[in-house]
Order: C-alpha cells, then structure tokens, then sequence
C-alpha cells in the first residue's frame, strides 16, 4: 500500500507544479507543446521543421530537450538559432512538471511558442501533465498501424496526431483506415500527416496551423 500512496504523492505534486506552469505560460502570452513519441518516431525532424515555420510566420519559438542522455538534439537545435535547454533524464522514462518549470525559468521565454520534446516513450509521459496548452503525439508510419490499439492511455490523451514519415506508407503497408478506426474509438484528436525528407514536407504547414490557433488562442 505504501508504494500506491507514494505514487499518489508523486501525482500530486505534480498536479500542484503544473498548475504552477499554466499559470505562468498564461501570463507569459507562451504556448506549450508536450510532444510524444516513441524512440525514432521523427520527434526532432517534427519540432525542427515545425520551429522553422513558425519562425518563417514571424513566431519565436523554443525547445526544451527530454532525453536520457547526450545533448545531441539541443547542440542541433542552437546551431539553428534556436533556444533550447537539454534535461537528462539518466534513465526516468519521462519528464515532469517540476523539471519542466526549472527548465523554462532558464528559458526566459516571453510570448511564443516552446516545444518539450519528451523522453521517447508511448507509456510513462502520458500520464504527466506538464500544465502545456497542446498535447501532441509523432507517430511515424514504419511503428505500425495497430499503435492506437496497443497504447490506449497515449492516445486517449493526446490533443492531435501527427503521421511522421508518411513517404513510407506503401513501402510498410501502413493502413491509415484501420489506425484511424482505433484512435477514433478513443478520441477525436485531429490526424495530419507529414513527411520531411531530403526532397522536401509535406503537412508541416497544417500542423503549424494547428499549433498557430492555439497560440493565438491564449
């Protein structure tokens, strides 16, 4: 029993610094963006071309990095011009909303939009509510079209899919019906699909339309 109640204290807090962190990205006329996704699914290849739109809109944007180790993705992002703050996890499969305030103190972030780049993980960031305005999830089309299905808590929270790498839908046999179908008997978030390659994008405009409304709407 003690370790659920542990647990409970964990949320609780929790709870409490979220709380803390919606207040203050109000205040702060800033938007918040939790992105999810698994190990690989093209969540830095999102956020890069996503902070590059925004930036082209004339929209300031910046990142704060969830991994276990390494500042690989903070190193590319400030060689791009962007702010971007590095948390290591060294092994917690998600952040909190606690680290996530630290982090953006050390941002000093007025008006704009700042994306967390969870810990790759489809479990554990799910529950956390880090007090972030837009709860998306990079779910890229080689993981499988059954994901909905599997990770029920992931998807039943999320405030919008976004298909990554959808140049590869013939080549994997993804079925968009069929993924569809399974998010759709748990929520009704907006799918957009994208893909960013070597050639070009393809649905990073509407995903930034997406995420300009809500910024526009705080």
């Amino acid at each position: 029993m003690s370790e659920i109640v542990i647990m409970k204290e964990i949320r609780g807090r929790n709870e409490e610094y979220a709380l803390e962190n919606r207040a203050r990205l109000a205040a702060d006329h800033v938007l918040m963006v939790n992105v999810m996704g698994a190990p690989g699914s093209g969540k830095t290849t999102l956020v890069k071309a996503l902070c590059n739109e925004l930036r082209a809109r004339g929209i300031e944007s910046a990142v704060i990095e969830g991994d276990l180790y390494s500042t690989i993705d903070t190193d590319e992002f400030e060689r791009e011009g962007y702010r971007a703050l590095q948390i290591n996890t060294e092994g917690e499969c998600h952040i909190d909303a606690n680290v996530v305030r630290q982090g953006y103190d050390r941002l000093d972030m007025k008006e704009g939009v700042v994306f967390v780049e969870n810990v790759g993980n489809l479990i554990c960031p799910a529950e956390f509510d880090l007090g972030e305005g837009l709860k998306i999830i990079a779910a890229s089309v080689p993981e499988g079209d059954d994901k909905p299905y599997k990770y029920v808590p992931m998807y039943s929270y999320v405030d919008a899919v976004i298909l990554t790498k959808c140049d590869l839908k013939e080549a994997v046999g993804f079925d968009t019906e069929y993924f569809t179908k399974g998010l759709r008997a748990l929520s009704d978030a907006p799918v957009i699909e994208t893909s960013v390659t070597g050639r070009g994008a393809s649905g990073i405009a509407e995903a930034t339309d997406l995420i300009e409304k809500c910024y526009k709407g705080i």
